[in-house]
C-alpha cells in the first residue's frame, strides 16, 4: 500500500470492476509465473534433481494459485445470485486456504451457519485487512457481534510489531476523500460493502494487537 493518497473522486462502476480485476490479476502472477517458471525448466531435460524440483514448485504453485482464486471468487465475485446466501464454513474453508501460510494462522470462532453473501464477503475482505498489519506474520481471531443474519464480526490481530496503516484507515472512513487506485481498491470495497450492510469498518490498536470491527 502506498504511505498518503492525494483527494480524488470515488471510482465509478466500471472503473471499480477494473481495478479488482487488477488486485485479482496481482494476486494471481506470482504462482501462475512460477507454474510458468518449473514447466520451462521441465522443457529443457533437467536433471532428475532439477525435475524433482520443478515438480514440487509447479505442485505448491498450483496449490496456492487455485486456492487465491476461489478465495477471491468468494470475497470479490458475485457469488450466486442477488439475495443468496453463503455458508461460512465454506469461507472458513477458503480464508485458511488463502491466509494460512506458516506464518499467519487463523482462529475461527463463528457458528457454521448461512448469512447473506454480503455479509461473508465483508468478513473476507476484513481478514485481508487484518492480515497486512501483522507483516512478519501471527494470529488472526475471528470472533462473532451478535447472532443470527444480523452478525456482524471483529477480527483480531496479534503478532510480533502488529501495527495500524494510516492510510487503510482513511480509505475506511466513511468520509474519505483519498484517491482509489489498484492499491487502494480493497479496503475501498470493503467499506462499500460495508455500507451496503448497514455496518461501519473500524481499525484501531488495542494494546499490541490490532483489532478491525464491523459494526
Amino acid at each position: 500500500m502506498s504511505g498518503t493518497s492525494t483527494p480524488g473522486p470515488a471510482p465509478d462502476a466500471l472503473e471499480l470492476a477494473a481495478l479488482l480485476c487488477s488486485r485479482v490479476c496481482h494476486d494471481l502472477i506470482s504462482p501462475v509465473g512460477a507454474i510458468v517458471n518449473g514447466l520451462e525448466v521441465l522443457d529443457d531435460n533437467p536433471k532428475p534433481e532439477d525435475r524433482d524440483f520443478a515438480l514440487d514448485l509447479i505442485r505448491k504453485s498450483a496449490k496456492t494459485a487455485s486456492a487465491r482464486l476461489q478465495f477471491c471468487r468468494l470475497a470479490f465475485g458475485a457469488a450466486g445470485s442477488s439475495g443468496a446466501q453463503i455458508d461460512l464454513g465454506d469461507a472458513q474453508t477458503m480464508a485458511r486456504g488463502h491466509i494460512e501460510d506458516g506464518k499467519v494462522t487463523i482462529t475461527w470462532n463463528l457458528p457454521r451457519l448461512l448469512l447473506p453473501k454480503n455479509r461473508v464477503k465483508l468478513l473476507l475482505n476484513m481478514l485481508i485487512i487484518a492480515q497486512q498489519t501483522i507483516p512478519r506474520g501471527g494470529t488472526l481471531t475471528i470472533d462473532p457481534i451478535g447472532e443470527g443474519e444480523g452478525m456482524s464480526f471483529r477480527v483480531t490481530s496479534s503478532g510480533l510489531n502488529a501495527r495500524v496503516p494510516q492510510n487503510i484507515v482513511d480509505l475506511l472512513s466513511t468520509s474519505s476523500t483519498a484517491s482509489v487506485d489498484a492499491h487502494a481498491v480493497q479496503p475501498h470495497y470493503t467499506r462499500l460493502l460495508a455500507q451496503a450492510c448497514g455496518l461501519n469498518v473500524t481499525l484501531a490498536p488495542d494494546g499490541e494487537k490490532v483489532v478491525i470491527t464491523a459494526s
